[in-house]
């Protein structure tokens, strides 16, 4: 075939390219949130009154909620990064996972009442503080998530950049519970949001335009 020697010379440097396993992409996502966790409490960034905090059902909640979160966006995230998937599923239920947390946490602060001093529950100056760190925390586990995000091939990035900015944001937020000071339902349900909140969207814009091919 007249062709013959134009494929030829098109595969002959082609090299075999082991498959990518959504199994090995959670043990490294798991690996990579234990190591920082762990480097984490290791230099002794956790709240010196964690007995105390751990006695609140604020504190189990946050902490619950954010891991439910994490896990939930990077099963979709993973599973997103093959191009016969989409994220689009895992996302409901990360959205439903959110209702519901944020509705137990409604439950929580009705019982620490209500509504009450607004403005001093807030906080604002601390709770700027609270996101900046909660962000700072996310951007190991976003480089990691996103490097695997190139390495496979999703065909919907725009919804694989969310999952995975939801992950990484609820994954820092996680962490950051550890060194937390606040513990009141209303305070934490505005600032982590907002935290969150930041990375996620700095994921899903940035993300798409990084990871074309």
């Amino acid at each position: 075939m007249p062709d013959s020697p134009l494929i030829e010379g098109l595969v002959k440097d082609l090299k075999p390219v082991r498959p990518r396993s959504a199994k090995t992409d959670a043990l490294i996502v798991g690996g990579l949130g234990l190591i920082e966790l762990a480097l984490f409490l290791g230099l002794g960034m956790a709240r010196p009154d964690m007995p105390v905090a751990m006695a609140q059902p604020s504190f189990w909640w946050k902490l619950g909620s954010l891991g439910v979160i994490a896990v939930l966006g990077a099963i979709a995230a993973i599973v997103s990064f093959d191009p016969a998937a989409s994220p689009r599923r895992g996302l409901r239920w990360v959205a439903i996972a959110i209702g519901v947390c944020f509705v137990a946490g409604w439950v929580i602060d009705a019982e620490r009442g209500g509504m009450s001093n607004l403005i001093s529950r807030l906080d604002w100056r601390s709770g700027i503080q609270c996101a900046l760190k909660m962000a700072a925390l996310s951007l190991p586990p976003l480089i990691g998530l996103g490097l695997l995000m190139h390495r496979g091939a999703p065909t919907d990035t725009a919804g694989t950049a969310l999952a995975v900015g939801i992950t990484a944001a609820a994954w820092g937020a996680f962490v950051f519970v550890f060194a937390c000071p606040y513990d009141d339902p209303l305070y934490l349900a505005v600032w982590y949001t907002v935290g969150c909140g930041v990375v996620t969207i700095f994921a899903r814009l940035l993300l798409p335009r990084l990871l074309r091919w």
